[in-house]
């Protein structure tokens, strides 16, 4: 890499990091799709704007961005998977990630192979590709306060874990194009252990011994909160790296690696689970500019030819028509049914596991990659439109952000008086802060004098996302302040600049 295109790349990372936090409320309120704006950037910094980026398929960053992406959001992913609510809810998870992915995926494929005339196995990568939904689009509208809890759930899990269960087809498929004719059956099958069992079991040792680890030292002499937030992205290089240095496959490992961790059930801070996300968010979102830079209009090229339009339809129609019918199993209302068959997003994620093949060299993956870039494009206008307006119609503020209510609260004084089975603001009073003023931690006993002395004091629960909606119960008279609005939150609600702020956060 020379300077210039070196010097170009820190550049673009400093841009979506600029743009993208300042944008960041904008898009949660009104619902605008943040990849048709990062697109639109690529545009602006690529050859048909400024000049700054332009990435060809070959390119070595372009590389290192799609395989740092794909690798955090599968580790990401598999950090958040809550194994208890599957438990509890294992038969919808079931439908979701079984028929309701593979059905996608093998109906997709047929149409590739009978339209567009692809290898059987080049089929079954564009199919296992376009099934993969993307969780970037999908972050507001999950966020939405007035989505279902049986849609928010089918959707999440749907868009955290249907790329792992996709992932194998496509390296398998890609094994056999590559192993076709040039080598014998036992080789593949070798190398197909190699990928499938290295890879996963040497993720779940380094899952294990990195959270084995952090949680012993933490016990005994205590890690920094701002160190182990790094430590996430530690543990997910780490497999990935051990994997690929065996012939495994370092996205298995990654995978397996977040969820060894989520399975055990350690205790860890919200900076942990959130900087990785915001991590592969942040990778996701530079990689959508470095594609709108120019490669993904390659597919335009394609808007002229019937058999992949037609095929274009099918592969974002397919989902929906499957969806339905297996939906209706789940025991699911009708209008969640419809909601989580409608809004399936194809972005990113598509991209990326296409880019496998091309990035191995296989023949003709990069007609793969330009088939899948028209229908991410198409997707981006319908489902991100459709997002959009959902948002627009049912309000687009985040989830846990109640709008202020008439019916005034209780008032705090009462909480002692009147036990609820909500958490009481006692149950929370380690974690309670308050101004400078004030000793750093605040005891219940000193709240309560600070109240009946008649001062002025605002409760807020500052709980981030994650944490909230495990549990959305707050205590009694607080109001929800999420931690990334709650500036803005506290200005509409005209606090009174001379109250006592208590936070909590637990």
């Amino acid at each position: 890499m020379t300077h210039e295109s070196f010097t170009a790349l820190l550049a673009l990372v400093g841009i979506v990091v600029i743009l993208s936090s300042l944008l960041s409320g904008a898009v949660e309120r009104t619902g605008l799709p943040q990849v048709a704006i990062f697109l639109l950037l690529g545009v602006a910094l690529g050859p048909a704007g400024l000049g700054l980026v332009d990435l060809a398929l070959d390119s070595p960053a372009l590389q290192v961005l799609a395989t740092l992406g794909l690798l955090l959001v599968l580790f990401t992913d598999a950090i958040g998977v809550d194994v208890g609510e599957i438990r509890q809810q294992r038969r919808l998870a079931a439908l979701i990630l079984v028929p309701g992915t593979l059905l996608p995926a093998a109906l997709t494929a047929f149409a590739a192979w009978a339209l567009l005339g692809l290898h059987p196995a080049a089929a079954a990568i564009l199919g296992a590709a376009l099934a993969s939904t993307d969780p970037v689009l999908l972050r507001s509208f999950l966020r939405n306060p007035n989505l279902a809890p049986s849609a928010r759930l089918a959707l999440r899990l749907e868009s955290g874990m249907n790329d792992v269960i996709l992932l194998p087809i496509v390296v398998l498929c890609m094994l056999a194009l590559r192993s076709e004719g040039a080598a014998p059956a036992w080789e593949f099958g070798s190398r197909a252990v190699g990928l499938f069992l290295l890879g996963p079991l040497l993720g779940v040792f380094a899952g294990w011994v990195a959270i084995t680890l952090l949680d012993q030292v933490r016990r005994r002499v205590g890690v920094r909160r701002d160190y182990e937030s790094l430590y996430a992205l530690g543990v997910a290089f780490t497999a990935f790296a051990a994997a690929e240095a065996v012939g495994g496959s370092g996205f298995l490992a990654a995978f397996a690696a977040g969820l060894v961790i989520a399975a055990l059930d350690v205790e860890l801070c919200d900076c942990f689970l959130d900087y990785g996300e915001a991590s592969a968010e942040m990778f996701l979102l530079l990689t959508f500019v470095a594609f709108g830079a120019g490669l993904i209009w390659t597919g335009l090229s394609l808007a002229g030819d019937w058999r992949v339009l037609l095929f274009a339809a099918v592969a974002l129609g397919v989902r929906t028509v499957v969806l339905i019918p297996v939906l209706r199993r789940s025991g699911i209302e009708p209008g969640s049914c419809r909601l989580i068959a409608l809004f399936g997003p194809r972005g990113l994620s598509s991209l990326l596991l296409v880019l496998l093949p091309v990035f191995a060299g296989i023949p003709g993956a990069e007609r793969l990659f330009t088939i899948t870039c028209l229908v991410v494009l198409l997707s981006v206008v319908l489902h991100g439109g459709g997002i959009a307006l959902y948002l627009r119609r049912h309000g687009g503020a985040a989830a846990g952000t109640p709008a202020p209510s008439a019916t005034p609260r209780p008032s705090l004084a009462d909480t002692a008086a009147h036990p609820t089975p909500r958490p009481s603001l006692a149950d929370t009073a380690a974690h309670v802060t308050a101004p400078a003023a004030l000793p750093e931690r605040i005891t219940i006993q000193e709240f309560r004098d600070l109240h009946r002395s008649g001062e002025p004091v605002i409760v807020g629960d500052v709980r981030t996302e994650r944490s909230y909606r495990d549990d959305p119960n707050i205590g009694i008279g607080a109001i929800r302040l999420p931690p990334d609005d709650a500036v803005r939150l506290a200005r509409e609600r005209r606090f009174d600049p001379n109250a006592t702020l208590v936070l909590y956060c637990a």
